[in-house]
């Protein structure tokens, strides 16, 4: 069990309880921040092996107090209890570290929504794993994330100044945020067609260049089974100097008709046959493109906090709803005023059983624009 106990005075003004990992830590953080409310949670992965908070925790949790001029109590690893008390939301530089492999996808993901209700556009140096486990791929957020956020509004850019893997970690992304004033509402309800898929399957350091290749015809194959009209071009790359350590893996997109982006990506391991990566990526991002959603599992959860901030009701339709997504949508409706709705949809014509998510946002306006 992924326990963390959440309290925070909410609108209502009760205390609340929750349980689950680092995402409660990124999404509660990132409201604080935006809505000006404290937080206090406790119970922080209380089941695990390794309880209270990893370093990637507390740099996302530093970062974000330094966005907001807070005053952050109880951070340090280990720590199963914080609390977090915010200001002003400041622009200009902001470097976070995690200093292991741990991921700077996931520091931005507690540090963007913050740098939008900044007054002036931010630059994030976010340092460590670019490409690891249990977290999106740095080519996810710039590939998938980044052109579906801009529906929202939202526009950052996004320079990969180094790769870094796991164990060692040492990768660096520059990313530069431009503020908002409010968040424009989303709609995506039809998938289309799949039009397209591509991909990259790399190698670093001193692993042979015939892993990626080797990667990426195990993930063509694969795919050409399901879906047999597209070309399919999935490049194999040496990362040379842009890469920190040794590492490698896949990803691959998919695009549809009407602007969806879908992926399927894996990382390679040691003892792992290249194949058995290549496979790995292809058959996510089949079970992804199978259901007829608008989104893939990893978007799903990632896009309920600009949901629940946008002015106006957002709609999207996804497949299964993750228990990532339930939580996401928990937590903002305690902090904010969003309302969501989730409604089953069953297709007479297929097997396919889609959800729509709903939102009516909360309208979040800047008041430092």
């Amino acid at each position: 069990l992924r326990e963390t106990t959440f309290t925070g005075s909410d609108h209502t003004g009760f205390g609340f309880v929750f349980t689950q990992g680092g995402q409660i830590l990124r999404v509660s953080a990132a409201l604080s921040c935006i809505t000006g409310s404290s937080i206090q949670i406790t119970k922080i992965r209380a089941g695990r092996s390794t309880p209270g908070l990893r370093p990637q925790h507390l740099s996302g949790l530093q970062l974000v107090s330094d966005l907001c001029s807070g005053s952050l109590q109880g951070a340090s690893i280990g720590s199963t209890d914080i609390s977090l008390t915010p200001g002003k939301i400041q622009s200009g530089n902001h470097t976070a570290d995690t200093q292991t492999a741990g991921s700077v996808c996931l520091l931005l993901q507690v540090a963007l929504p913050c740098a939008l209700y900044a007054d002036a556009a931010s630059q994030l140096c976010l340092k460590g794993g670019t490409n690891a486990e249990m977290a999106p791929q740095i080519d996810y957020t710039i590939k998938v994330f980044k052109p579906i956020l801009e529906k929202f509004g939202i526009h950052f850019d996004c320079d990969i100044r180094m790769r870094g893997f796991y164990p060692k970690g040492g990768g660096e992304v520059m990313v530069t945020v431009n503020p908002v004033k409010e968040l424009q509402p989303v709609t995506m309800m039809e998938r289309g067609n799949i039009t397209k898929i591509h991909g990259r399957a790399y190698v670093a350091g001193v692993l042979p260049f015939k892993l990626a290749k080797d990667m990426s015809a195990a993930a063509v194959r694969t795919i050409r089974k399901e879906i047999k009209e597209l070309y399919i071009n999935i490049q194999p790359l040496q990362e040379k100097d842009k890469a920190f350590g040794n590492g490698n893996g896949i990803i691959i997109i998919a695009e549809s008709s009407t602007g969806c982006l879908f992926a399927g990506s894996a990382l390679g391991k040691k003892g792992v046959y290249a194949d058995k990566v290549g496979i790995e990526a292809a058959e996510m991002l089949l079970r992804n493109i199978r259901h007829n959603g608008c989104v893939d599992e990893f978007l799903q959860d990632q896009l309920i906090i600009f949901m629940a901030l946008a002015k106006g009701t957002s709609r999207i339709r996804t497949g299964a709803v993750t228990l990532h997504t339930q939580t996401a949508i928990h937590i903002a409706e305690k902090l904010t005023e969003a309302k969501f709705t989730i409604t089953k949809c069953e297709d007479e014509l297929s097997s396919n059983v889609t959800y729509v998510i709903e939102c009516q946002g909360s309208g979040a306006a800047n008041p430092n624009l």
